[in-house]
C-alpha cells in the first residue's frame, strides 16, 4: 500500500510539474492533432499519434559517467511533455543510440537515426569531438541536433542548436572572476587530449597572456581514460602556479582529483578553477575530493529559484533522492522544451520551418532560470562559480548578468 501510495504520489508530481512548464511556455495542453500530411512533409517517422526522436550519446566507456545525466534529463523533459499532451498532439517515441565513447560510432549512429529511422529531432553528444564527428551527418542529411554541452565555440550550424554555454560565456568569463577575485597572475592549464580542452586552452592562453597580462607557466594534455597524474602533479608542485586550470574529462577526472588531493594539492594549497566539473562528476570524484574548488558553470543544482526547486524534485522523484544534477544534464533537459516550442510555432515539425521559428524564443521555465535563442543557434545564458563541499554539492559564489552568445569572438580564433 506504502509502495503504491508513494508511486502514484511520485507520478502525480511529474505530471503537475509537466503542466505548470506547459503552462510557463504558454503552449496549450491537448491541443487537437493537425493532419499528419501538413506537419510532415519531408519523410519524418510521424503517425497520427506519435513522433519519434532520437537519444544519441555515451551510455557506455569513459564517457558514460558525465553523459548518463544528459540521457536521464532528456527522458525526463520529454516524459514531462507526453503528459501534458505531447506536440502537436503527439507522443513523442525515442529511438535510443550508445555513441560508446568512440566518435566514429557516434557518426555511424547518427547516420542510422537520420537515414534509417528518419527521427524529427536528436538529442546528443557531449564532447566536441563527438559533435564534431556527427556534424557533417546532420548537414548531409539535413536533420536537427540538439548539443547540451558547454564547448569551445568557432562553431555554428544551421542544423545544431547549441544549449550549453561557448567559450565567452564560461572560459573567458571565468578566468575574469578568478583573476580578479585571487589576484591570479600565473596559470597551469591541463586537459584532456581532443579537440575542446585543446581549443578551450588555446582561447584561455589567448586571454590569459593578452587581457589578463598573466602567464601560463605550463600546458599538459592526457588521454582520454588516463589514470595516472603523478609526474604531471610533481611538474606543478615545482612551477607553482597561481591557478591550476583544469579541463579533464569523463573518468579520467576520480583519478585526477584524487591524486591531487594525495599529493597535498588541496584548496588550502592551491587553487583551482575547473570547467569540466559538475554534480555528475563529482558523484564519481567523491565531494571529500572537491572541497573548496571552483568551477564555472551556468547551472548548478543548489540554484534557488522556483524552476529549479521543481525541476530537482521531478528528476529525483523519476532517478532516486540521491540522483545529482550538473550543468551538462539541465543544459540537456532544456533540448526537448525547445524542441517543442519551436514545432509548435512552426505548426509542423520539418526541419527547415523548425529551424526558423527557433530564434528568439523565450524558456521562462528553465531551472537555470531563463533562457532565449539567439539567431546563432546558441542561448543567452550567464556565468555562475560554484565552490564545492563534501557533500558534493556547490555553494554559488557569483552570477554574472545574461552574456549574449558570441561563438567567434574576435581576436581568439
Amino acid at each position: 500500500m506504502s509502495s503504491n501510495f508513494n508511486k502514484d504520489r511520485r507520478t502525480l508530481s511529474a505530471g503537475l510539474i509537466a503542466f505548470a512548464v506547459a503552462a510557463a511556455i504558454g503552449t496549450p495542453s491537448f491541443a487537437a492533432a493537425p493532419a499528419t500530411k501538413t506537419i510532415n512533409t519531408t519523410g519524418l517517422k510521424i503517425t497520427d499519434t506519435e513522433v519519434y526522436v532520437g537519444q544519441l550519446h555515451s551510455a557506455t566507456g569513459t564517457m558514460a559517467i558525465s553523459e548518463t545525466g544528459s540521457i536521464q534529463a532528456e527522458q525526463l523533459a520529454i516524459e514531462q511533455i507526453n503528459k501534458a499532451g505531447g506536440i502537436l498532439g503527439r507522443q513523442i517515441r525515442i529511438i535510443q543510440e550508445d555513441g560508446a565513447s568512440d566518435w566514429p560510432t557516434f557518426a555511424e549512429k547518427a547516420r542510422k537515426l537520420l537515414v534509417n529511422d528518419k527521427v524529427a529531432a536528436v538529442f546528443g553528444c557531449w564532447t566536441s569531438a563527438s559533435r564534431k564527428a556527427v556534424l557533417p551527418v546532420f548537414e548531409k542529411e539535413n536533420g536537427l541536433l540538439y548539443y547540451p554541452t558547454f564547448y569551445e565555440g568557432l562553431e555554428q550550424s544551421k542544423n545544431v542548436f547549441y544549449t550549453g554555454q561557448e567559450a565567452t560565456q564560461q572560459i573567458i568569463a571565468g578566468l575574469d572572476w578568478i583573476a580578479k577575485t585571487k589576484g591570479a597572475k600565473s596559470f597551469y592549464l591541463v586537459g584532456s587530449d581532443y579537440i575542446w580542452p585543446r581549443t578551450s586552452n588555446k582561447i584561455a592562453r589567448k586571454h590569459i597572456e593578452n587581457v589578463l597580462k598573466g602567464k601560463v607557466v605550463g600546458e599538459e594534455y592526457y588521454p582520454l581514460g588516463h589514470t595516472q597524474f603523478g609526474s604531471l602533479i610533481n611538474k606543478i608542485k615545482l612551477k607553482k602556479p597561481d591557478v591550476i586550470y583544469s579541463i579533464v574529462v569523463g573518468g579520467s577526472n576520480v583519478a585526477w582529483w584524487k591524486q591531487l588531493k594525495a599529493a597535498g594539492l588541496t584548496a588550502e594549497k592551491q587553487t583551482i578553477l575547473t570547467i569540466s566539473v559538475t554534480e555528475d562528476e563529482v558523484l564519481g570524484i567523491g565531494g571529500e575530493n572537491m572541497v573548496g574548488h571552483y568551477s564555472a558553470m551556468k547551472y548548478f543544482q543548489s540554484l534557488d529559484n522556483p524552476n529549479n526547486k521543481a525541476f530537482v524534485a521531478a528528476f529525483k522523484a523519476k532517478y532516486g533522492k540521491d540522483a545529482v544534477i550538473g550543468d551538462v544534464t539541465q543544459a540537456a533537459y532544456l533540448g526537448p522544451w525547445l524542441w517543442k516550442m519551436a514545432v509548435e510555432k512552426a505548426g509542423s515539425f520539418d526541419v527547415d520551418k523548425v529551424v526558423a521559428a527557433s530564434p528568439e524564443l523565450e524558456f521562462k521555465a528553465a531551472p537555470e532560470g531563463y533562457v532565449k535563442i539567439h539567431p546563432n543557434h546558441h542561448l543567452w545564458s550567464k556565468l555562475r562559480i560554484g565552490q564545492w563541499d563534501k557533500s558534493g554539492q556547490a555553494k554559488v559564489l557569483y552570477e554574472s548578468g545574461l552574456i549574449v552568445p558570441d561563438p567567434f569572438p574576435k581576436g581568439y580564433q
